[in-house]
């Protein structure tokens, strides 16, 4: 008896081939989520190497604050000593192991740069001037006849000495004018083998902060530093009024001029955007502070233009971190944005296939049973041009047929396609054996 399957199991559903069309769009999408997945969205590295500047300066200070930071996300930041900015911007640039550096505001000048990008000036750097005895005038050509040091070749600190000082009418190539600079200078100062030493960095940098507690040395006082800010348009003017070293003994005894710049946080143009917004979030929590040179919240900003700011900082600043990054760990942000990205093309592709599904599965459905028609169109052919003495072998292969239907199996809805399929057995039977 024709039979048709009250509860289908997964084989009488689909049949071998139905499973294996399912299972190739399954593995079709699962292909192209694990390709999505590592390609257009790779994860972040977990390794990234910054450059450093000298033991004892600021820039070494503030990036043993970011390698922790990084160290408590899972990221470990490798810091690599240099002697300052210009090696910090002619490294990262050369060099395509290296990720990050800190360089002096007002040094890079490649606003259109295809390797580069920066996230933002991260901190004000005073130039300070160190020295002992009088400066009366306040005027920097008062220094001449005096030992200088000036930074060491490859600092930023050289770079803004050899500037200030050739304006001031101090020739660069005077013998008096030395290449040192970090906690070297700092010493030689102290044991008065040089008169003055120029350091550009933070005041949180260990070698300045030394200094300034030295009360056998004082701070220059910079006159004209209106023309100077004039002169080079990258420079600020700073102010550290009286007292700020000490309120007792009243250190410095009246307000001290500065020049001084900012420190740009460079990247290479991709590193990853993930590590990007995170750098961001650990350079606002560093750096946002209120300190002397700078108001709450006043940095990280944008104020140099030396090189394109990167799209991940540029939103940032826009509107903050990243979505999922403000609420979930950054393991966690970084999975699930992963997550959304690769899954949007995968739905892509299996929405269509989902569509289709039906009608090829109908399909398959009625093949099992539209496949006897053909044979069945040649058995009454056959009937209809033959003898009546040539129909048994004919009429066996008929039986054959309609044995065939009664065991195949197919869901409930399509039983109703078996039935035609024995009528029509039925119907060329009767060809072979016409009513008298």
């Amino acid at each position: 008896m024709l039979r048709a399957v009250d509860r289908p199991d997964a084989r009488a559903i689909f049949g071998a081939r139905a499973w294996l069309l399912l299972i190739a769009a399954i593995a079709c999408a699962a292909g192209l989520f694990v390709l999505v997945f590592g390609t257009i969205r790779p994860a972040p590295p977990n390794r990234v190497t910054m450059l450093t500047g000298a033991d004892g300066g600021a820039y070494r200070h503030f990036a043993e604050r970011y390698r922790s930071a990084l160290q408590a996300q899972g990221i470990e930041l490798v810091l690599i000593p240099s002697s300052g900015s210009i090696e910090n911007l002619r490294r990262i640039k050369t060099d395509d192991d290296i990720d990050l550096a800190l360089i002096q505001g007002g040094i890079a000048n490649e606003p259109d740069s295809n390797d580069l990008v920066q996230l933002g000036s991260m901190f004000p750097e005073p130039l300070w001037i160190f020295h002992r005895g009088s400066d009366a005038s306040g005027r920097l050509d008062a220094l001449a006849e005096r030992r200088i040091a000036i930074g060491p070749p490859g600092s930023g600190t050289q770079l803004m000495a050899l500037q200030i000082l050739g304006a001031s009418g101090i020739p660069i190539d005077s013998g008096r004018l030395m290449a040192v600079g970090g906690n070297e200078a700092a010493q030689m100062l102290r044991d008065e083998d040089v008169d003055v030493a120029l350091f550009v960095s933070a005041i949180q940098g260990p070698t300045v902060k030394a200094l300034l507690a030295e009360r056998s040395l004082r701070l220059f006082d910079l006159a004209l530093v209106e023309a100077y800010k004039a002169r080079f348009h990258h420079l600020d003017v700073l102010e550290m009024p009286a007292g700020t070293l000490d309120l007792v003994d009243l250190r410095p005894a009246h307000r001290i001029h500065l020049l001084g710049t900012s420190a740009v946080l460079v990247a290479r143009r991709e590193l990853h955007p993930a590590v990007v917004s995170l750098l961001m979030q650990i350079g606002r929590d560093i750096h946002g502070d209120e300190d002397l040179f700078q108001a709450r919240g006043e940095y990280p900003s944008v104020r140099d233009s030396g090189l394109p700011l990167s799209a991940q900082a540029r939103r940032f600043y826009d509107s903050g971190p990243p979505f999922l990054q403000r609420y979930l760990p950054f393991w966690l942000a970084v999975m699930v944005d992963r997550l959304l990205v690769a899954l949007l093309p995968t739905l892509a592709l299996l929405i269509p296939l989902l569509r289709i599904a039906p009608p090829i599965y109908a399909w398959r459905m009625r093949a099992r049973i539209y496949r006897w028609y053909g044979e069945l169109k040649f058995l009454e052919a056959q009937i209809r041009s033959r003898p009546a003495t040539e129909h048994q072998a004919l009429l066996e292969r008929l039986n054959e047929i309609e044995e065939a239907a009664n065991r195949a199996k197919v869901p409930l809805a399509y039983a109703n396609e078996l039935y035609t399929l024995r009528e029509h057995v039925a119907l060329v039977r009767r060809e072979a054996h016409p009513a008298p």
